[in-house]
């Protein structure tokens, strides 16, 4: 038969208490609905479980079997209630960050000082997450929120996931400061890509989603880049351009200003990418996501803002 677990608790207040008065105000439950639960329990297991008396209720053998496991499920509830407090306590400080590796440099960490700000204890990890990646650490349980670049005008994600646009990062052409494109024209005015037919190129590495767009841009513009070196990364691009060793398309949240280098804006329509913080879909039990979400937002509004006061040299 199954057993009711409510049937055992009540058995064990009484044998508690003494009294079904007793066990009926534990239960805040009236005396008689506590009189018809023993009756309903006692015609179900087929056995007198309670004596009743002038001076109180006392438990047969058989109800005293039951009363014994019904203190251990008071245990166990008990128990539950604690694991689940610290839990929601423990879920309540964490946030598990993924971010790509421009977004972790330049993103992510004025949020983070924010979130130290307004909550000292929480218990925040960062790691690098390439953003094809992103998703799926956030589905697998791994990450609370991971901050990704798309490189095409629609995201397609899991249906676990919910993408948050942070921002949208333009591409810019990164030149040596002593370029000839750089010297012969106003540092706001910009450039179109096919001006740029003759360099040569630092590019991200083939393959990636990043330079499969470089690639479409250049074609588009008629002509087919001559790749000198490539890289996975923003910052040894620039630094390349640096050395002198040709121009690169870089996005604007990575541009660092390496010394030695210029950039100037393209002309419309330009190259770009656009940045989301992903999280799960459903309601969170990590509140400092909603919290870091904001402060991201905040982050992404200011530097976005910087781009329109800034000259296109720096």
């Amino acid at each position: 038969m199954l057993v009711d677990p409510a049937q055992l608790r009540l058995l064990a207040l009484i044998g508690e208490y003494g009294s079904l008065t007793g066990a009926a105000h534990a239960l805040r439950l009236t005396p008689a609905a506590v009189t018809q639960q023993v009756v309903r329990a006692e015609r179900e297991w087929q056995v007198r479980l309670v004596r009743r008396g002038p001076r109180g209720a006392t438990l047969t053998e058989a109800g005293a079997l039951l009363a014994a496991h019904g203190r251990t499920v008071d245990e166990a509830a008990e128990k539950a209630a604690a694991d689940m407090a610290a839990l929601l306590g423990h879920l309540s400080l964490r946030l598990r960050i993924g971010a790509f590796q421009a977004a972790a440099l330049h993103l992510v960490p004025p949020a983070l000082t924010a979130l130290r700000y307004r909550h000292p204890d929480a218990d925040v990890t960062v790691v690098d997450v390439a953003s094809d990646r992103g998703p799926d650490e956030i589905v697998a349980g791994r990450l609370d929120m991971a901050v990704i670049a798309s490189w095409s005008d629609s995201l397609t994600l899991p249906p676990q996931v919910s993408a948050h646009r942070l921002l949208h990062d333009p591409m810019v052409v990164v030149l040596p400061d002593d370029h000839p494109l750089a010297a012969g024209s106003p540092p706001d005015a910009p450039l179109r890509l096919e001006q740029l037919r003759d360099a040569s190129w630092v590019t991200i590495v083939a393959g990636h989603l990043a330079r499969r767009q470089f690639d479409r841009a250049a074609s588009a513009a008629g002509f087919t880049p001559d790749v000198r070196f490539e890289t996975e990364s923003y910052d040894v691009a620039q630094a390349l351009v640096g050395a002198g060793s040709g121009v690169a398309l870089v996005s604007r949240l990575a541009l660092t200003g390496v010394p030695g280098t210029t950039h100037r804006e393209l002309v419309r329509p330009r190259p770009h990418r656009d940045i989301h913080a992903v999280t799960r879909a459903d309601p969170t039990l990590t509140p400092l996501v909603d919290v870091f979400l904001g402060l991201l937002r905040d982050v992404a509004r200011e530097r976005t803002a910087t781009w329109r006061e800034t000259p296109a040299d720096g």
